[in-house]
């Protein structure tokens, strides 16, 4: 008698027919049709399809990203969703102004910062009221990371919700929801403060626009490049 592993499946009738019955094969048609070529769209347009340029400048990637800022994290922004022409980028910039200097052009809503050899830094801005009520000459008398915000008394007469953060309560914390963003500069002429702010902003949709209220806004990320790029008594002409 065998021991162990014997398999007394293999006694059975029906096993041993379903092991040892002959497969047959089955044909199927091969389609001999060859694939049609299908026309790829690499680029957005006709014309970075025909030069191979990309839609997007691969830097704003990491000129947008998420920032940690001394204890605070600033979102991504998604700059896809903004015009590309309001995106921090050097341009050609012929101007008389010295390398250095704060061009504001409110008509266009642009900052140039200027550089050398005819080119400047240029960011999108926008633009509230205030933004508008003041042109001319000054100077970056001073430069604050985080600032508070203080609304003006005008402003909290038409908005009495804002009365909490008015100068006589503190003005409004620093922080991710602070009207004036993560920078600002105050522009100064002949010593006297123009009430004119360049600042930085959380609405990424206002950008390129003439918003309600507000002086020169930008993004936060670019309102701390600039900040990082300018010292105090930069001068600053506004048209």
């Amino acid at each position: 008698m065998l021991g162990g592993c014997t398999d007394t499946s293999r006694m059975n009738v029906d096993v041993f027919r379903a092991e040892t019955a002959p497969v047959f094969y089955q044909y199927q048609p091969v389609d001999q049709t060859p694939p049609v070529a299908r026309r790829t769209q690499l680029y957005a347009s006709s014309f970075h399809q025909t030069y191979g340029l990309p839609v997007s400048n691969p830097l704003h990637t990491a000129y947008y990203g998420e920032v940690r800022d001394d204890d605070r994290t600033l979102p991504a922004i998604p700059y896809r969703k903004i015009d590309p022409r309001y995106l921090r980028q050097e341009v050609s910039y012929r101007t008389a102004e010295p390398v250095g200097t704060i061009v504001v052009d409110t008509r266009e809503h642009f900052l140039y910062l200027v550089q050398a050899d005819g080119r400047a830094m240029r960011y999108g801005v926008g633009l509230g009221r205030e933004g508008y009520a003041w042109t001319g000459r000054g100077v970056v008398q001073w430069k604050q990371k985080w600032p508070r915000w203080t609304p003006p008394d005008d402003m909290v007469g038409r908005q009495p919700e804002l009365r909490q953060y008015a100068a006589a309560n503190g003005g409004m914390n620093p922080g991710l929801a602070n009207p004036l963003g993560a920078r600002a500069m105050y522009i100064f002429k002949d010593g006297q403060d123009t009430l004119y702010r360049i600042h930085g902003t959380p609405d990424w949709r206002s950008i390129g626009k003439a918003t309600s209220s507000g002086c020169v806004r930008m993004l936060n990320q670019d309102v701390i490049d600039l900040y990082e790029r300018v010292p105090a008594k930069t001068r600053v002409v506004v048209m």
